[in-house]
């Protein structure tokens, strides 16, 4: 079949989502759920294989997840069910400054109190008694240390006290979509292997051919095919650019570890713990804990990893087998190319330090289908700007996991001495870093007013691992009455907070038994 596609004004109405999986029906969902919302006539079909596994270790999201959700209409009291889903309000880091006993930071959800109005970190520089950065500037590392909640009950859906984020089974999130996609937003889901694509005479995909023959047009292809890349990278020979001279990581090995009592408590954070070669995520469910090794294989063996893995679990892991993920850190070149987009793993993957990977999918499809093209002629136009937009966001996602390696004063082995390396940073790390010894992170040193990780991130990790500063000394001026009456007003959230707030388990098992208010 040949289509000139030349037409600048045919109109996009025919969408079709190769690739299942979490990216997959992320997509299908948004890009339905906005053609609802704006009345138009655009019709989505997904595509997927019978015969190819979804990756399915990515538990964590960030706090755009619950925009996300509500924007597909989908309940959060449905979704927690559904998805075996806990509350996440950050990460714990454990001996990434040094290794020694008692270290350990947070990097919560919550941006430090003041935040725009005010920079605490100089006033933090001088407190007394030494308080850690985060439980100094906000309450919610206070939270996740009495393992409470962020939020109640009788809070409406998606909202809480604290900021929050989830933990979720990938597996079930993904075929929680396909049913809200199918039943409720109207997608055509269609099994089937592609065999190859019909191309139009403008080099746009005019349709992907089925292995049993059946063919499946579309004006716009978003390639969710994860590792495989069919479109991106088996029709358009987008190139791959790696990161691996930057990331070191690029193995992990994971297992589900049930609780031992199903009233254990459930961690509402990430634990990231670091190890000789790499670290260990581990990340409580409603049933299970989701626990895994990321590690370079340059620096240890597929075998002494596991076996790291499995002596951090305990006799818990004698009875479980272990799951290996090759991780190829990089991305594309380009994410979208003619009529085809790429988005999840299709575009690229970076070791799972912060929860990126499902974040990325979000932003790619907030930046399509919030704003998608209407007719053939504006598709380059977007294009354009989702390559410069994701470009950047990338070399920004990859710059501030590094700086988690390279601000290291670990010196135990050769895999954090070889990050602590300069020769193995970013462009513009060295740079950055050298200014926020004198000055704290700010917005006005990014490019970007949007950007994936902003300042008050950066100051978390690098307060957080003791990273040497000399702030200018605080003045008697109106901005530090300001931080103090801040500072005050943290402390008063923080004790409201721990009164009012339910043990995380126990919220967990009243949405189960009850459900939040509906929005």
């Amino acid at each position: 079949m040949r289509n000139t596609a030349d037409d600048p004004e045919r109109a996009i109405s025919q969408i079709v989502v190769v690739g299942g999986g979490s990216a997959g029906w992320i997509a299908a969902c948004r890009l339905a759920a906005a053609a609802r919302r704006s009345g138009s006539d655009v019709a989505v079909t997904l595509v997927e294989s019978a015969k190819v596994p979804t990756v399915g270790v990515g538990e964590g999201t960030w706090p755009t997840m619950r925009n996300t959700l509500a924007k597909i209409g989908l309940s959060e009291t449905e979704f927690v069910r559904g998805c075996d889903a806990a509350f996440k309000q950050g990460a714990r880091f454990v001996g990434w400054a040094d290794g020694a006993p008692g270290d350990s930071y947070y990097h919560p959800l919550n941006p430090p109190a003041g935040a725009p109005e005010v920079d605490l970190a100089p006033y933090w520089q001088r407190r007394p008694g030494g308080a850690d950065f985060a439980e100094w500037v906000d309450y919610q590392a206070t939270l996740c240390d009495a393992g409470l909640a962020p939020k109640a009950i009788t809070m409406p859906e998606y909202a809480g006290q604290a900021n929050y984020a989830y933990h979720l089974d990938a597996g079930k999130f993904a075929r929680l979509l396909h049913d809200h996609a199918v039943t409720t937003l109207g997608v055509t889901h269609v099994v089937g292997d592609i065999a190859r694509a019909e191309m139009a005479d403008n080099g746009d995909i005019a349709s992907v051919v089925l292995a049993d023959g059946r063919l499946i047009a579309g004006d716009l292809f978003v390639d969710c095919s994860g590792f495989a890349a069919l479109l991106i990278g088996g029709v358009y020979d987008v190139p791959f650019r790696s990161c691996r001279d930057v990331m070191f990581a690029d193995r992990a090995v994971a297992m589900q570890v049930p609780y031992d009592d199903p009233d254990d408590p459930v961690t509402c954070h990430t634990v990231a713990t670091a190890q000789t070669a790499g670290w260990i995520w581990d990340i409580g469910l409603w049933t299970r804990r989701g626990i895994g090794h990321v590690y370079s294989s340059a620096h240890q063996s597929d075998e002494a990893a596991e076996a790291t893995l499995r002596r951090y679990i305990g006799p818990a892991a004698e009875k479980l087998s272990a799951r290996v993920l090759r991780i190829d850190a990089g991305h594309r070149a380009r994410f979208w190319q003619n009529n085809c987009v790429a988005v999840g793993l299709s575009a690229g993957f970076v070791e799972p330090l912060e929860a990126s990977a499902l974040m990325l999918i979000e932003a790619s499809m907030d930046a399509i289908a919030d704003r998608l093209p209407r007719t053939r002629g504006a598709v380059d136009t977007a294009a354009r700007q989702f390559n410069a937009a994701f470009t950047h966001h990338w070399a920004r996602i990859i710059e501030f996991l590094k700086l988690h390696y390279a601000i290291t004063r670990r010196t135990d082995s050769a895999f954090w001495r070889d990050h602590a390396d300069p020769a193995t940073w970013p462009d513009g790390l060295a740079e950055r870093l050298a200014l926020w010894r004198d000055h704290p992170p700010a917005a006005v040193d990014f490019d970007h007013a949007r950007e994936v990780f902003g300042w008050p991130s950066y100051q978390y990790v690098l307060h957080g691992m003791n990273y040497p500063t000399r702030y200018p000394r605080p003045d008697a001026t109106p901005d530090a009455a300001l931080a103090q009456r801040w500072i005050a007003r943290n402390e008063r959230v923080r004790a409201e907070a721990m009164q009012r707030l339910p043990k995380h388990r126990d919220l967990l098992r009243a949405v189960r038994e009850h459900g939040m208010q509906t929005v």
